[in-house]
């Protein structure tokens, strides 16, 4: 059996540069070494597919210092 990936895409207004963008990446990965993480800085978008809950990459997100609009 395998678990459905979820594409999730979270607009994250304060994300500045490429150092954020790594700094979202690997606190998700951390929590879920599985997932694709993709952060457009310009467009300040992650988009993250993951079989960890929406609630659970936004949690980890917030916890890396960052906003989720919206949440």
């Amino acid at each position: 059996m395998t678990l459905a990936l979820m594409a999730l895409k979270l607009k994250v207004p304060n994300i500045a540069c490429e150092d954020c963008a790594a700094k979202i990446s690997n606190s998700i990965h951390v929590m879920e070494p599985d997932a694709k993480v993709d952060v457009d800085v310009s467009d300040k978008t992650v988009t993250v597919e993951s079989a960890a809950s929406e609630e659970s990459i936004k949690q980890i997100i917030v916890a890396a210092g960052y906003q989720i609009e919206g949440y």
